[in-house]
């Protein structure tokens, strides 16, 4: 799930909104078809000085094991079921969580004759969405995966995962700057949260850009 993503939200609103110091090395936007391996602004907890920070990380989360970036599998999830147990992610949980803010997200419904057929999923209330990550330093590069979770009303029917979406008062917690206790986060979001509809699948190729991706179509 949440294979792609759409950033439009420019950094200077981002670093507003979540009350962040902005790097110097962020990725232009807009972006309606961000892919793993691009990279994504990414929201980190109150550093010694008391500042988050909107820093660039690579979207793919590479283990401290990998000897290159093609060492082993491309981790763009992390399951929330697991993600306390699996060696890759028990430490970045308890220390290096993170939000991805994000503008929507794309998911694929099976079809007919294998047919994929992609929705664009965003927040009811136009605000960006704050999707929980986990992050990891390889090398000189920040890495990160986003948290996922059984689906909820808002997403069951099309596919049977979806993304961790962080409310703005629950941001602290999972930033782990209200204590602990964030595992209670790692749930499905309220079925009045997400809207979607059907786009074209000029989208299921990872070479198409342009905001004609996002354009509703009628759905079969």
């Amino acid at each position: 799930m949440c294979g792609r993503i759409v950033h439009t939200t420019a950094n200077t609103a981002l670093a507003a909104l979540f009350r962040a110091v902005p790097g110097n090395d962020l990725p232009s936007g807009p972006n309606y078809n961000v892919c793993p391996t691009n990279m994504l602004p990414v929201v980190t907890g109150a550093d010694d000085a008391g500042q988050r920070r909107l820093r660039a990380m690579r979207w793919g989360f590479l283990p401290g094991w990998y000897k290159a970036v093609n060492d082993g599998p491309l981790i763009i999830n992390a399951r929330s079921e697991t993600v306390a147990s699996k060696p890759a992610f028990r430490d970045a949980v308890r220390q290096r969580r993170c939000i991805v803010p994000v503008t929507g997200f794309y998911e694929w419904q099976a079809g007919e004759n294998s047919a994929r057929l992609p929705w664009y999923f965003t927040r009811r209330d136009g605000a960006p969405m704050a999707l929980a990550g986990l992050w990891q330093r390889w090398n000189d590069i920040d890495t990160l995966a986003i948290v996922s979770t059984e689906a909820g009303p808002g997403m069951r029917g099309l596919h049977h995962r979806e993304p961790v979406i962080l409310e703005q008062q629950d941001w602290p917690l999972w930033l782990g700057e209200a204590g602990h206790g964030a595992a209670v986060l790692m749930r499905a979001s309220a079925a009045d949260v997400m809207q979607c509809h059907r786009v074209g699948t000029a989208v299921n190729t990872n070479r198409a850009s342009g905001p004609q991706l996002i354009e509703p179509v009628a759905a079969p």
